[in-house]
Parts: structure tokens; sequence; C-alpha cells
């Protein structure tokens, strides 16, 4: 009966790809922005500290409205909320490309980011839906590739976009996009019951408070020199408060009254995955957030260089991902996952050693070892999670995945950032403290410095800066090693699904949940 149940839903193919475009759409727009950023500056009348707010805005309200998708798609219906996202993010996105100034671009960015919020875990939870259980690991595949491989054609895209045409093109180039998404989806996406329950106004409020207060503070901290600004302890206060009182209010709330229901935090499988995510968050946008300025400024490569140096990673993560979708059948999946932590962090030891006089090859390599790594991981760490997890839970639980790989992201870009903007002095000082004008080597070298010639002392200060900054890079990545590698236990923790406790709803009983 179930078999038949999956065999009776038509055009599987045409739902997933129509699925998968609303999901690349959404998650490009998270990175396709930042390259646009100096462009946008002159046109809508901002500065350098405003201008981030383009970015802000949109990561702040995504992350608000994200938690929120399990209850949407129960009173209103995972179908009509999901066609419902496309046309307001793709609306929005058309007005942020015709916006005139700051303030109109932010409030766009803003109603972008809230319908935006519920396109990621409503695809994951479509795609796990609309295929049987042994074929959830291929399913998976295909969402990890759009989930992965978004980040990384985002800045090339975008540069593109923004040096060919203008930057009011990385918004509307979301148009025909949306557009198929949204037709193949009204088409073909099937019709889901919907289960009514309450809605827990003051748990969304305070983990609205919690995880808005936080994001707020990864944002901005770098800006604001972190805690010696006082509107980063109010963000930490809020973020801690917030949290803390949700913590208190699920627990003790009577059964079903609770914005989320807090048994879901007794499957081992997918409290592990969100771990586990968080750390793959991490590591996937952190490193991605410091290639390209690494590139840039240390190898002087331009825009559309630096991306198709990195497109190899992007090549390196499908490959690794069709392969996993099928393997993720025959192979215990923490064995996969314990593999890809050893390919990624082999990859970041690799990029460890790193130096301005290298060329392309060692960034080539990384990246395909590191995308290989990352595609290892993450289809089989999507598929266990949830396959121990009542179906009843399927859509909140995609929304907190969503969430602690967005939180995950945010903290490892604001860690990595901080970190290298640190070292950089350190680094710098302690280089300086080791040339003097009677060090054998810069005589040897660089006569003209010692002796004092003003010219070449600008080009020691400039070699000088140059490994400050090369050997910040270098400590960011042995960091991330080391996270990478940590992580390995954590697989330990995962139960095999075959052995694990079958908590979720037999098939045939989901079969029912489609009209």
């Amino acid at each position: 009966m179930a078999a038949q149940a999956y065999e009776d839903i038509p055009h599987r193919g045409l739902i997933t790809v129509s699925i998968m475009l609303g999901t690349i759409m959404q998650v490009l727009d998270t990175t396709i922005a930042n390259v646009a950023l100096p462009s946008m500056m002159g046109s809508l009348g901002a500065t350098q500290d405003t201008i981030n707010w383009v970015l802000t805005s949109y990561i702040v309200s995504a992350a608000i409205m994200t938690p929120v998708t399990g209850w949407l798609a129960d009173r209103f219906g995972r179908r009509e909320l999901f066609l419902a996202s496309i046309v307001g993010f793709v609306l929005f996105s058309m007005a942020c490309g015709i916006a005139w100034n700051l303030e109109v671009m932010v409030l766009f960015r803003l109603l972008q980011g809230v319908f935006g919020a519920a396109i990621v875990p409503l695809s994951q939870t479509f795609l796990l839906d609309i295929n049987p259980r042994e074929r959830h690991g291929q399913a998976m595949a295909i969402w990890g590739a759009g989930i992965m491989v978004g980040p990384i054609i985002g800045p090339t895209l975008g540069g593109y976009l923004t040096e060919t045409f203008n930057w009011r093109w990385v918004f509307f180039i979301n148009l025909p996009v949306g557009i198929l998404a949204f037709l193949g989806s009204a088409a073909y996406l099937p019709r889901v019951a919907r289960r009514i329950r309450g809605f827990d106004f003051f748990g969304f409020a305070m983990l609205s408070l919690g995880v808005g207060a936080l994001q707020m503070l990864l944002d901005r901290g770098g800006q604001l020199d972190w805690f010696n600004s006082v509107e980063t302890w109010i963000e930490l206060g809020l973020s801690i408060t917030g949290f803390w009182v949700f913590i208190v209010h699920i627990v003790t709330a009577k059964p079903g009254e609770a914005f989320i229901d807090p048994h879901i935090f007794r499957d081992r499988n997918f409290v592990t995955g969100l771990i586990f995510i968080f750390v793959i968050g991490v590591i996937l946008l952190a490193s991605l957030a410091l290639l390209p300025p690494m590139l840039s400024v240390i190898f002087g490569y331009p825009t559309i260089t630096t991306g198709l140096v990195m497109a190899p990673r992007g090549v390196g993560t499908m490959i690794s991902m069709l392969l996993v979708g099928r393997l993720v059948r025959v192979v215990d999946a923490r064995y996969l996952v314990v593999a890809g932590l050893i390919l990624a962090g082999w990859s970041l030891y690799i990029m460890s050693g790193f130096s301005p006089q290298m060329g392309e090859a060692p960034i080539v390599i990384s990246g395909v070892i590191q995308g290989l790594g990352l595609g290892l991981v993450f289809v089989p760490l999507s598929t266990v999670a949830f396959a121990t997890l009542a179906t009843t839970y399927r859509t909140d639980g995609t929304a907190l995945f969503s969430l602690v790989r967005n939180i995950g992201s945010s903290i490892g870009i604001s860690v990595v950032s901080t970190v290298l903007i640190r070292n950089v002095q350190v680094n710098h000082s302690d280089l300086v403290g080791n040339i003097t004008p009677f060090a054998p080597a810069l005589k040897q070298l660089l006569p003209g410095a010692a002796a004092g010639d003003p010219a070449t002392l600008k080009i020691v200060d400039g070699l000088v800066n140059q490994q400050a900054l090369m050997i910040s890079y270098i400590d960011d990545f042995k960091l991330m090693m080391i996270v990478c590698f940590a992580a390995i236990f954590l697989a330990f923790l995962l139960r095999s699904p075959k052995k694990a406790r079958q908590a979720e709803l037999p098939d045939e009983e989901l079969s029912t949940a489609f009209e």
C-alpha cells in the first residue's frame, strides 16, 4: 500500500525540479548581493557602515521567520505556503532592484527575508514526503546540491551581473527562476492535509527575540568592535534572555501548546544532526567568506578569476552528492559522515600551507577535496537526522535544521573574521620586531631599507602586511581544521536507522496525508 501511495504521486521529477529552482533562488540571495554592496553605496546614498543593513535586514528577518514555518504549513497548507513564499520572494526581489534609497532597500530586503524563510525547509520536507524511505538518500543529495552549491556560485554570479550590467540585476535575476518554480510547483505539487493547531505567540516572540538579537550581534559585532560597544552587550543580553525564557517555556508548557513540541528533541539522531549541521554551516560558509578576499587582496585575482578558481569546489560537491545518494543505501551513513569530515579536514590542512608565491593548483585541489568531503557529510546527515523522526514533526524539524545551519554559518563567519583581524595585528607586530637596520638578511636583500631609504621601506612594509595577512588566513584555516576533526567524534552519537527505534509513522499512514 505504501509503495502504491508513492507510485501514485505523479510527476515526481518535475516536482523536484520546480522546488529546487525555488530553493536555489533563495539560497543564492544569501551571498549574491554581497559583491554588489560597493556599487549600491553610490546609487542608494549609503555609507560603508550603513550599507551593511542591506544584508543584516535580510538575515535577521529570515532567521526569525524560519522557525514558524511548521505552524504556517499546518495552518495554511504546505503547498499554499510554498507558492505564497515564492510569489512574495520574487515580488520583493524586484522591489529591491528598483529601490531608490537605503531605507526603502532595507524594508524590501526585510520583507524578502520574511517570504524566503520557508522555502528551504519546505523544499526539504516535500522531497522527503514524495519519496519512499529507500530513496531519501538520493532526494537529500539533490536537495543538498542546491543548498551547498548556491553559496559557492553566488559571489561569482553576483560579480558577473554587477560588472556586466549593474547591481540591480542581482535581484532581477530571480524573476525568470521564480516564475518557473511557481508554475511547476502550482501544477504538480500534491496537496497535503492541514493540521490545525494553536499558535504559541509567547514562545514565538521569545524565540524571535533570541534569534534576532543573536543575528544582529553576529552581523554587527565586527563593525562595533564587539564587546567594546554598548549595543553589542544589549544584543547579547536580549539573545540570552530570549533563548532562556523560550527553553523554560516549551519545557513547562502543556502538551500541544508549545511553539515547538519539546518531544522533537527526544530523537537522538535529530539532535545530533542539528549539532552536525551547525558544524557544517561553520565550515562551509566560513571558508567561503575567507577565500574571495584572500584571493583578491593577496593574489590580486579579479572577481571572475576568483569565481573560476573556486568553481571546482562546487564540482567536487556535485560529484560527491551524486555518488553518496546511492552509497547511503548500502553503506552505513555514519561511515560516510566520518569519511567526509576526514576529507574536509584534509582540505583545510592543505589550505593551512598556502603562500603568496603559490599558483592556482593548491586552491583548486583543496577546493575539490573539501567539496567531496562536505558532500559526503551533508547527504547522509540530512538522511539520518530525519530517518527516525515522526512525520508529524517533519516540517518543524526541517525548519530547525535550516535555522541551526544558518546560525552556524553566521557564527563561523563572525569568528573567523574576528580572529583574522586580531591576528593580522599580532602577526604584523611579530614580523616588524624582527626587522631592524642591523638584521643581516635585510642588509643583504634590501640594503636600501637598512640605510633608511623611504621607497625601499615602503616595499618592506607592503611585504610585511602581505605576510601578516597570509599568516592570519592560515591561522583561520587551522582553527576550522581542528573544529572539523573534533566533530568526527559526534558521528558515534548517531544511530543506524535500521537499529534505531522507528519513531516515524508507517508509510501506510503517511499516504493518507495526501489528498
